[in-house]
């Protein structure tokens, strides 16, 4: 089962609840954690895995031959994310812009173009009681993660349980790692940008067709138009976590939640009962 936790914004809690998540889960079975927030990934702070290997993660980028190259603007012309020009009949290439789609390659009529890697990150693998972890890091500057998020997301374990830590927000990033999980959970707080930004993330994940299920965090600090909210849709509140200091000095620290506060681990172990019962009831009605 893969299970992915998002939010439509950032700091209300996903990292918080993936981590603990996962390390109640961990005696019951074979668990993966994949840290896919490529831009600012912080699970590990948490977790402390043993590091047992790192590779780059690139995509396919133009080359010109200039010499064989007629400056045709063919290229350019099939390049959708406007990642070449051709200027005074020279070709330009924007490496931050392309998606390493090919097309520019195949469709040169003079094969003047090949394929180099550009490297957009690194992929990270760690170990920590039995449970793999595996994180992306986009290097500083580079634009795209979602091509390390794809590689990340390749590490997901299909015979036991994998929990997808998402980056906060509804953009493309967020979409790859959450497409084609069974459940997300979405994390929010009682507040109205917390309220706002939850129509948001409901309304992506509904476009991707995924189940879901609603966690307020920090309960207690704004009002219930949250939870009128989710009634109005019937989106299941699955867990609320009240605003405490005690919880607030544990994320401080690096201290998993459940570690330091261990009345919260039947709570996360009752929650993924009811996230399977109802992935179940879902999938005996299709």
């Amino acid at each position: 089962m893969i299970i992915s936790v998002a939010s439509g914004k950032g700091g209300t809690g996903k990292t918080l609840i993936a981590t603990s998540l996962a390390l109640a889960l961990k005696d019951k079975g074979a668990v993966t954690l994949l840290d896919c927030d490529a831009e600012e990934p912080n699970d590990h702070i948490y977790i402390k895995p043993e590091s047992s290997s790192s590779e780059p993660v690139s995509i396919p980028v133009p080359s010109v031959d200039e010499a064989k190259c007629t400056g045709c603007g063919v290229c350019s012309d099939v390049c959708v994310f406007n990642a070449i020009a051709v200027v005074a009949g020279k070709v330009l290439v924007f490496n931050e812009l392309c998606h390493g789609c090919g097309a520019c390659a195949y469709l040169c009529p003079a094969g003047a173009i090949s394929e180099v890697p550009h490297e957009l990150g690194v992929l990270e693998e760690g170990k920590v009681e039995g449970m793999r972890f595996f994180d992306g890091v986009l290097t500083i500057g580079q634009p795209m993660a979602p091509p390390i998020i794809r590689e990340v997301r390749k590490k997901s374990d299909g015979d036991g349980i994998t929990i997808i830590d998402a980056s906060p927000g509804t953009s493309c990033p967020v979409v790859e790692a959450v497409r084609e999980s069974d459940f997300c959970l979405l994390v929010t707080e009682p507040t109205p940008f917390g309220l706002n930004d939850l129509r948001l993330a409901v309304e992506t994940v509904r476009a991707l067709g995924l189940a879901h299920g609603v966690i307020i965090n920090r309960a207690g600090v704004g009002d219930d138009r949250t939870e009128e909210f989710c009634r109005g849709e019937g989106i299941p509140i699955l867990m609320t976590i009240p605003l405490d200091e005690r919880i607030a000095r544990t994320y401080s620290r690096g201290t998993p939640l459940i570690e330091a506060l261990p009345e919260y681990r039947p709570q996360f172990l009752e929650m993924y009962d009811r996230i399977r019962e109802m992935v179940n009831e879902r999938s005996s009605s299709t």
